[in-house]
């Protein structure tokens, strides 16, 4: 089954996300874009790629997440749904 453009809804304190997988091509860049200039991977850029091309609703950012709870999860959520596609 094709992954690009799939949907998941997740729940995550409350709030009903919905994640949207770019596809395997995109899946890499994102990986890429996420490594600091030594190569080592960035939690910080990962989040923001998440947050740029995975979350598409609501949309969020750093500013939401300082509003809301459920960060980790949600990070977690689409991390896990990048690599299965579930």
């Amino acid at each position: 089954m094709a992954k690009i453009g799939t949907q998941k809804q997740v729940t995550v304190e409350g709030v009903d996300y919905t994640l949207q997988h770019p596809g395997n091509r995109e899946f890499t860049r994102i990986q890429d874009r996420a490594q600091t200039d030594q190569g080592t991977f960035s939690s910080e850029k990962w989040a923001d790629e998440i947050m740029k091309h995975v979350v598409v609703e609501p949309k969020v950012s750093w500013e939401y997440f300082d509003e809301h709870d459920g960060f980790d999860e949600v990070i977690k959520e689409a991390t896990t749904f990048l690599r299965t596609g579930k």
